[in-house]
């Protein structure tokens, strides 16, 4: 099993992204990357889903929604 408790060499730059990580801050880049992904993936997931499929899943979702009380 390799050893995952080195996180590389720079150990100032690990010391910065576990700092960073520990108070919620997110790289920029990853969130407009995440993000441009999410705008294309729902509406193609929408497109090839059938109707019949769309309300089922949009049905368990209510029910979810109104039964969390």
């Amino acid at each position: 099993m390799p050893d995952r408790t080195s996180r590389g060499k720079n150990i100032n730059k690990t010391k910065r992204d576990v700092f960073l990580r520990s108070i919620g801050e997110k790289n920029p880049a990853a969130v407009a990357l995440g993000r441009l992904g999410g705008k294309k993936g729902g509406p193609a997931r929408a497109k090839k889903l059938s109707a019949t499929k769309r309300k089922l899943i949009a049905r368990k979702a209510a029910i979810v929604r109104w039964t969390k009380g």
